[in-house]
C-alpha cells in the first residue's frame, strides 16, 4: 500500500465538507475507523442496526464497524449466488432447452408427445435485450421438428420444467411477495421470467373498482379474482396478487390511487411450463402443422400426467444433440445466451427470478437435484472452492435474498469479495456490478458527483422495508479502463455497507451512504 495515511485525512475532508451538516460535528483528523462510526452513530439511522467493513485489496481490515454482526442482506446476497455461479460453471457456460418426442413417426405424422424439456434458462421468452426473441426460437424448433420428418402431431405438446425440481419459490418468501413478478419463483421451462402483466388503471372515484385487465401472456385457464378498489390520492399502488401453482386461481387484492396514471402491473405466473406449451402449440398451428391433443404439463391445469413420459434429465447444459434418452427421441436443442451475460442482467437488474436460477442450478450441477437442501450445500461447495471459512458470518435461506431468514455480516461478504478477486472468473464478476448513476439499480445513486469517480464504484445494492445495503469494490483512479482480468489493482477498496431496521425514508438514508461511497472513493490513488 502507497501513502495509506494519506486517504484518512482526505476522506475526513470530503466528508466534513460534502456532509457536514448529516454528521452534526466536526472528525477532525481521526481517520477511516472514526469516519465508519460516525456514519452507524448518524441520527438518521436511528435505533437501526448499521454494519460497516472495508479492507484493502489484500483482504486486511482498514475500518469496521459492526462488521461481524449477521444481518439481512436484501440483494446482496446475489453477489454469492452470481460469484459462485460464475467460479463453478463459468462464465461461457449455457442453458439447454430440449425438444423430443416419445412415439414413432409415420407419414409425417407423429403418433405421440411433443416434449419441450426445460433445462433452466432463465430467459426463455424473455423481453430482455439479450435474450433470444420468442419468435426466433420457435422458428428454429419449427425447422428442427420438420427435418425430424413431422408435418402434424397426434397427440400432446408438453412443457416440461421438472429439470429444476422442487418447490418454484422458497418457502419463508412472504405470501404477498409470491404473487408480485420478483417473488414468482423458477421453473427447468420458463417463460417471459414467469411474469403475467396486466393493464391498469384507477376507477372514477376513490372506492370505485379498478380497471384490471390481464394481457401478457394469454392465460385463459387462469381464474382471475379482483378484490381491489380505487384507493385515495397519494396512496399509490398498493395492489398485490395472491396465488400458487396448486391451483389456476389468483386474486388481485389491495388499492389503486385514484390519482394514479395508467400502468402495467407485473405479477407471477405459476404455470410458466403449460404457457409455453400453449404457445408453441399455437405457434405451430399458424404456420400449419396441427396438434391434436394441444398444450399440456405436469401440473393440475390439464390433468394430463403419465409414469412414463418421464426425462426431466434432458437438458443439463452441456450442448446439443439428439439420439434417444428415457424413451424420447431427441429431436434437438437450443442455448441460452452465456452465463456471463446472464450475471451482468442478474446483477444490474437485480433479478430475482435469474438469481434463484443461478441458485438452483449450482444444486442440480453440483449434486443432481435443484431443491434448496441441495442449493444450500452446492453455495457452501463454492465457498470451500474459493477458500472463504462459513464458520461465522453466514445463514443462506436462497438465491436472490428475498427471505428474510437471509443472514450475512459485512465481513463475511468483504471476504467473499476479496476471494471472488481471486477467481478466474473474476473479471466477469466485476464488470457485473453496477456503477452510481448509471443503468442499473443505481440509476438515481450519485447524481452530483463527477463520472469518473462514480465508475470506480463497482457495488451492489440490497433492499426491502428497513434494509439498505452496499457491497462491492471501489477501484483507484490509476486503474485506468478498470480490467481486472489478474485481480484487483492496488488501492482498490472492498467495502460492505449494511443497514437493517431502519425507518427512516430512502430520502433520507441513500444520500448519506452516497456520500460515504463517494469519500471512500475520493482521490484514492494515493492508497
Amino acid at each position: 500500500m502507497r501513502h495509506i495515511a494519506n486517504i484518512f485525512s482526505v476522506l475526513l475532508t470530503v466528508l466534513t465538507a460534502a456532509s457536514g451538516e448529516i454528521f452534526g460535528q466536526d472528525m477532525g483528523t481521526g481517520g477511516l475507523q472514526e469516519a465508519a462510526e460516525a456514519i452507524a452513530a448518524d441520527q438518521t439511522f436511528g435505533h437501526a442496526y448499521v454494519g460497516i467493513c472495508v479492507m484493502d485489496d489484500s483482504g486486511r481490515v482498514l475500518a469496521q464497524v459492526n462488521a461481524d454482526r449477521m444481518m439481512v442482506p436484501a440483494s446482496n446476497m446475489k453477489l454469492l449466488t452470481t460469484g459462485a455461479a460464475l467460479h463453478m460453471l463459468g462464465p461461457s457456460y449455457r442453458f439447454e432447452t430440449t425438444l423430443a418426442h416419445d412415439g414413432i413417426v409415420e407419414d409425417g405424422v407423429l403418433k405421440g408427445n411433443l416434449h419441450i424439456i426445460g433445462g433452466g434458462d432463465p430467459l426463455f421468452g424473455s423481453k430482455d435485450s439479450i435474450a433470444v426473441p420468442l419468435e426466433r426460437t420457435f422458428a428454429l424448433w419449427e425447422k428442427m421438428i420438420r427435418e425430424a420428418g413431422i408435418k402434424r402431431i397426434e397427440g400432446h405438446i408438453i412443457g416440461d420444467g421438472r429439470s429444476l425440481d422442487g418447490m418454484m419459490e422458497e418457502p419463508t418468501w412472504l405470501w404477498n411477495d409470491i404473487g408480485t413478478y420478483y417473488g414468482a419463483g423458477v421453473s427447468g421451462l420458463t417463460f417471459y421470467e414467469n411474469m403475467q402483466s396486466f393493464s391498469v388503471s384507477a376507477g372514477p372515484e376513490v372506492g370505485a373498482p379498478v380497471n384490471i385487465r390481464p394481457y401478457y401472456p394469454e392465460c385463459p385457464w387462469m381464474d382471475f379474482r379482483y378484490a381491489c378498489s380505487t384507493g385515495k390520492a397519494g396512496t399509490g399502488d398498493l395492489l398485490y396478487m395472491y396465488t400458487s401453482d396448486l391451483a389456476p386461481v389468483a386474486e388481485i387484492r389491495g388499492t389503486f390511487g385514484v390519482d394514479r396514471a395508467a400502468k402495467r402491473v407485473d405479477c407471477a405466473n405459476k404455470y410458466p411450463e403449460y404457457t409455453c406449451a400453449r404457445y408453441f402449440e399455437n405457434y405451430l398451428r399458424r404456420k400449419g402443422m396441427p396438434c391434436s391433443g394441444g398444450a399440456a404439463d405436469y401440473k393440475l391445469i390439464t390433468g394430463w400426467m403419465t409414469e412414463e413420459a418421464g426425462c426431466a434429465g434432458l437438458g443439463n447444459g452441456t450442448g446439443g444433440g439428439t439420439g434417444t434418452d428415457g424413451g424420447k427421441t431427441l429431436i434437438g436443442s437450443t442455448l441460452s445466451p452465456t452465463l456471463d451475460r446472464i450475471v451482468f442482467e442478474t446483477n444490474h437488474a437485480s433479478n430475482n427470478v435469474f438469481a434463484e436460477t443461478l441458485f438452483r442450478t449450482l444444486g442440480k450441477t453440483l449434486h443432481e437435484s435443484a431443491c434448496y437442501d441441495s442449493s444450500y450445500v452446492a453455495l457452501n461447495d463454492a465457498f470451500a472452492e474459493l477458500g472463504v471459512s462459513t464458520g461465522s458470518g453466514i445463514k443462506v435461506q436462497d438465491g436472490s435474498g428475498l427471505s428474510r431468514q437471509n443472514l450475512v455480516s459485512p465481513e463475511f461478504l468483504c471476504r467473499f469479495l476479496h476471494a471472488m478477486s481471486l477467481s478466474p472468473a473474476f473479471g466477469d464478476f466485476l464488470e457485473s456490478l453496477p456503477s452510481p448513476g448509471f443503468n442499473g439499480t443505481l440509476e438515481y445513486n450519485m447524481k452530483g458527483q463527477p463520472e469518473a469517480l462514480r465508475r470506480r464504484i463497482k457495488v451492489k445494492s440490497g433492499s426491502m422495508n428497513g434494509v439498505r445495503c452496499y457491497s462491492g469494490y471501489i477501484l483507484p483512479s490509476s486503474s485506468g479502463n478498470l480490467s481486472c482480468e489478474n485481480g484487483l489493482p492496488e488501492g482498490t477498496l472492498i467495502i460492505s455497507i449494511m443497514t437493517n431496521n431502519c425507518t427512516s425514508p430512502n430520502w433520507k438514508v441513500r444520500p448519506l451512504l452516497d456520500r460515504f461511497m463517494a469519500a471512500l472513493a475520493h482521490d484514492n490513488q494515493m492508497l
